[in-house]
């Protein structure tokens, strides 16, 4: 494919995907920022063992142990980038806290007016802090609660929004399973960009973890958007994701990830080659572990992602 036409391409997905999706706002929100997570195609509402967990279900801070901190950088299609930082401690008799920090550069615009003559330059960006809070419900039954204060910029233009997330999770030891349901995105704008309000990306989701009792697998499926309104029942299902976490040897994790509806939207004509496909890998050094995922759009490109946690 030819560079300007592929360079079309994707500036039209990227005003589809961020601008018109659905006649959301925030739409940023929906972007995995965690490699870990985004190898396994985001099926990750029944995950754990990193501070990023609480930008997928905070009742999964409950399961986590000591003070984890993670930060990652996503390079995004053109010039668009993607950072996040997280981390989450346990407070002793009160329970455990984590907070992160999304944030979205979209690059730099050059003004146009409706004749045609150039201005300068301006820049879209977007920022969500989140804070969160897990407990023990019962026995092996965690709930956890997230705070998320969003800011969003399009030259001198600005928007700002609250939203909160809830979630649910319950490990079965015997099984080597677990269980997590979220609600995501509770809220709307606190103000908007020109006197007209947007919905944010509201997201239900639910998801399951298993790790083989005789393989050094374990496997993760997500149902997501399963809010979202269809004719047909069956479709509500079309949002699903699955993904596999290979433990080749201690410090080596190797991680696939597909996602079913991803692959549907970026299909170019009849032909989507990898599209929806993710791959990625974990490696430890030390106290510190460094991760790597590739998602592919297809024709239209791919994403790289880099992260590195530990303990603090």
């Amino acid at each position: 494919m030819e560079k300007p036409l592929k360079r079309l391409i994707v500036s039209v997905f990227i005003i589809v995907t961020f601008s018109l999706n659905a006649q959301n706002t925030y739409e940023f929100l929906r972007v995995d920022i965690s490699p870990r997570a985004a190898a396994l195609a985001g099926s990750f509402t029944a995950g754990g063992g990193d501070a990023n967990v609480i930008q997928y279900n905070p009742a999964a801070l409950g399961q986590l142990e000591g003070s984890p901190f993670s930060a990652n950088f996503v390079k995004h299609l053109l010039d668009i980038n993607f950072f996040g930082v997280a981390y989450s401690k346990n407070f002793e008799g009160i329970g455990r806290f984590g907070a992160a920090l999304r944030y979205a550069n979209f690059g730099s615009f050059t003004e146009i007016d409706e004749f045609g003559n150039k201005g300068g330059n301006f820049g879209v960006n977007e920022l969500a802090l989140t804070v969160g809070y897990s407990n023990i419900l019962a026995e092996n039954f965690y709930y956890g609660v997230n705070l998320n204060l969003i800011h969003s910029s399009v030259a001198s233009y600005s928007s700002s929004g609250v939203a909160f997330d809830l979630g649910l999770q319950y490990e079965i030891p015997s099984q080597l399973m677990t269980v997590g349901f979220a609600m995501s995105n509770i809220g709307g704008q606190l103000s908007t960009y020109n006197g007209v309000n947007e919905r944010i990306p509201f997201d239900v989701s639910i998801g399951v973890s298993k790790k083989l009792e005789h393989l050094p697998v374990k496997l993760f499926l997500d149902f997501h958007r399963l809010n979202e309104d269809h004719e047909e029942f069956i479709k509500r299902f079309e949002y699903f994701s699955f993904g596999a976490e290979f433990y080749l040897s201690k410090p080596l994790s190797l991680r696939l990830g597909y996602d079913n509806k991803k692959r549907k939207e970026l299909k170019v004509g009849n032909f989507a080659g990898l599209a929806g496909f993710n791959a990625g890998v974990g490696i430890k050094i030390d106290k510190y572990i460094f991760d790597y995922a590739f998602s592919s759009y297809g024709e239209i490109g791919g994403l790289h992602r880099i992260g590195i946690s530990t303990e603090l």
